[in-house]
């Protein structure tokens, strides 16, 4: 972005020699004005630049519990997706979540227009393919400060993150049904936001329901089924370790939590009438799925930034097909 700045509440005469702020204002929102004069500050860029509606790219959430977005989108998420266009009304109000620190975040962009990164600690940066001489006159009038800067440290940075980026393509969907030709069935992880997933068990009969219902720019990766033996996976849960349990109750739904082994008894008994269930590790490097690959946008082109994992070759391990 030619033109990034810094807003924040923070005079800079207030830090030392190494940018350390020494002044005495708090580093959480108020929940008040000063809030209120942040929104205003992004209001304007906004309408400096001629935006009225913002992409969400890389979202993601701490806890589904407590993303702050309530109101804002549906339980599910719905909507708050990676590519999603949204009104300048709901990224103001995305910017006041992610001020309060409300445990969920993204970056809001028009690709090569204008961004709004929301970091730490109250800054906030905005970036416009011009000065926004207005903005920010507006700026500073609302008590702020702006300071203009090379590039937003939420810019983001691909090159260095590992993983490839495989489509979701015809090849992908092939590989899939071969697969499923074999084994009769797969588990499907939909991760349709950073720090959530949806699951899916995919047989012949489902597969087709289920791609087309799909979140844009999802993340999937596929793992071998659920096991029929529940009383099997919960005798083998490890004795000091967190995993992650994925089970199918007896309505037919899939659900997943997180648990260690303070925990194991009350995972009993919440999976006690399921039909089926797995166990997976939380470790990344322990995480071994079939194949993995990054679901594309309607015209084919694959706009999302997800990396995908390893193969199970890399793992060690084999699907007993080979890769197209």
């Amino acid at each position: 972005m030619l033109y990034t700045y810094r807003v924040t509440k923070y005079d800079p005469d207030d830090r030392d020699e190494h940018g350390r702020y020494l002044g005495a204002e708090d580093t959480d929102s108020d929940h008040g004005a000063v809030e209120s004069a942040y929104l205003r500050a992004v209001a304007a860029f906004a309408d400096d630049a001629g935006v009225d509606r913002l992409a969400i790219r890389e979202p993601q959430i701490a806890a589904v519990d407590a993303h702050g977005l309530a109101g804002l989108f549906p339980p599910d998420l719905a909507g708050f997706h990676d590519g999603a266009e949204i009104p300048i009304a709901v990224g103001l109000e995305l910017v006041r979540a992610m001020l309060r620190d409300n445990g969920a975040w993204c970056r809001l962009e028009v690709e090569d227009v204008f961004t709004v990164h929301v970091g730490w600690d109250q800054y906030v940066y905005i970036g416009a393919d011009h000065a926004c001489e207005r903005a920010l006159s507006r700026t500073h009038a609302l008590g702020l400060f702006a300071e203009r800067l090379s590039a937003s440290p939420y810019d983001v940075v691909l090159d260095d993150e590992p993983g490839e980026q495989r489509p979701a393509d015809d090849t992908f969907w092939a590989q899939l049904r071969r697969h499923l030709a074999t084994h009769k069935a797969v588990l499907l992880e939909e991760g349709y936001v950073a720090g959530a997933s949806r699951w899916h068990r995919l047989t012949d009969d489902t597969i087709d329901a289920v791609r087309a219902e799909l979140t844009p720019r999802s993340r999937l990766t596929v793992w071998p089924d659920l096991s029929g033996n529940v009383e099997e996976v919960l005798a083998h849960l490890p004795a000091e370790a967190l995993i992650e349990l994925i089970w199918e109750d007896e309505h037919g739904r899939i659900s997943s939590t997180i648990a260690d082994d303070t925990e194991f008894d009350d995972l009993a008994a919440m999976v006690a009438r399921a039909r089926a269930a797995t166990t997976l590790s939380v470790d990344m490097d322990q995480r071994c799925p079939l194949f993995a690959a990054v679901l594309p946008d309607s015209d084919g082109v694959l706009r999302a930034r997800w990396r995908t994992d390893a193969i199970p070759g890399d793992c060690g391990e084999d699907d007993g097909q080979d890769d197209a």
